[in-house]
């Protein structure tokens, strides 16, 4: 009888666990909004949150922020410009570009991107 309540408790353990992960997982795949400010050149693809002052690296899904920076004609790589953006954020990988941040922002769209730097938005 004591067995079978321990079995029947690990499986109750389990399936809470198992459903606390998937709203999780759930909650990340939503895109959200970000603001913030984008920097782009050969070694890095930043964008630093206006509302937490968080880094993360950007992955460009949308193949449009990358594009839409470039043609911005820089004259240094790296200045950085504002950006709303519609993505997700996930955790980085241990190895290669980028593994040296927390957090990916997976960018799905691209909705605002421009040189002039709001102060009353992110300063």
């Amino acid at each position: 009888m004591r067995i079978r309540y321990i079995k029947y408790c690990a499986l109750v353990f389990i399936f809470i666990a198992a459903c606390s992960c998937n709203r999780k997982a759930d909650k990340g795949d939503k895109p959200t909004i970000y603001k913030g400010l984008y920097s782009f050149g050969p070694e890095i693809k930043s964008f630093k949150d206006c509302d937490s002052g968080r880094e993360f690296w950007v992955t460009d899904s949308s193949s449009q922020l990358e594009l839409q920076y470039s043609q911005m004609n820089f004259e240094k790589p790296y200045e950085p410009v504002y950006v709303e953006v519609e993505g997700i954020k996930s955790k980085s990988g241990k190895e290669g570009m980028g593994s040296e941040y927390d957090s990916t922002l997976v960018v799905k769209k691209v909705v605002k991107i421009t040189k002039e730097i709001p102060q009353d938005v992110c300063n």
